[in-house]
């Protein structure tokens, strides 16, 4: 994590000063600036804007020049684990409340249905087949957003519907699904603790989202591992 931090120096006190030249055919210079990417793009995905370009070249000098260092590495990798559970926390926070407030308001929209767990869904296609149990395999086709419209997953842009048992996906989904008759297709909107909650799920999906998705049941299927 330190070295990761110290590279990122090199990326933010370089917009300070005039750009050193870059030669992307020469290994070196393209694997540092590959590696100034690579960091950049995780700190600002984990929402990181309070550091300090300068503090973090000092201490990049001092690590590569080796002079002692004004913290330990063990201090320094609590301080780091602190800062970025915190920042995730904030994130956290900021998120859930987000939800709160749109699913408050999205409940009052025609046709949606608000049920008991706080899941939501409006049907856009009424489908007439069978409806799934907890254990049945089903075969669908979905597409996945953030609330800003963000498409963090699609088996519809893949070209290839998904299969999977009812009970092995977010809770929010086994409990639609076990509603949906086959045919159906609905828009759902998945408050976090029915989705991914505090933990989040990769990069894509923050902590305590609220996840949007248009699922469409196309088919069941008997579950060969059911009652394993």
């Amino acid at each position: 994590m330190i070295a990761c931090v110290a590279g990122m120096a090199l990326m933010a006190c370089n917009q300070e000063k005039e750009a050193p030249a870059l030669d992307l055919n020469n290994q070196v210079d393209k694997v540092s600036y590959s590696l100034g990417v690579s960091i950049g793009n995780s700190l600002k995905q984990q929402g990181v804007t309070e550091l300090k370009p300068e503090i973090i070249q000092m201490a990049f000098a001092d690590v590569f020049q080796d002079k002692d260092l004004q913290v330990n590495v063990q201090d320094a990798e609590t301080a780091l684990q602190t800062y970025f559970m915190d920042q995730q926390r904030k994130k956290g926070e900021a998120s859930a409340q987000k939800g709160e407030d749109f699913l408050t308001k999205n409940k009052t929209e025609d046709g949606v249905v608000t049920l008991p767990s706080g899941l939501q869904y409006k049907v856009l296609v009424e489908g007439n087949g069978a409806k799934p149990g907890p254990e049945d395999m089903v075969t669908t086709h979905y597409t996945g957003t953030l609330l800003d419209g963000t498409v963090f997953d699609s088996s519809v842009e893949r070209g290839q519907p998904a299969s999977f048992p009812v009970n092995g996906v977010i809770p929010g989904w086994t409990e639609a699904l076990q509603l949906m008759p086959v045919g159906s297709k609905w828009k759902l909107w998945v408050p976090a603790n029915l989705a991914y909650g505090e933990r989040g799920a990769g990069g894509k999906i923050g902590p305590n989202e609220t996840l949007v998705f248009e699922l469409e049941l196309l088919s069941i299927q008997q579950n060969p591992d059911a009652g394993k």
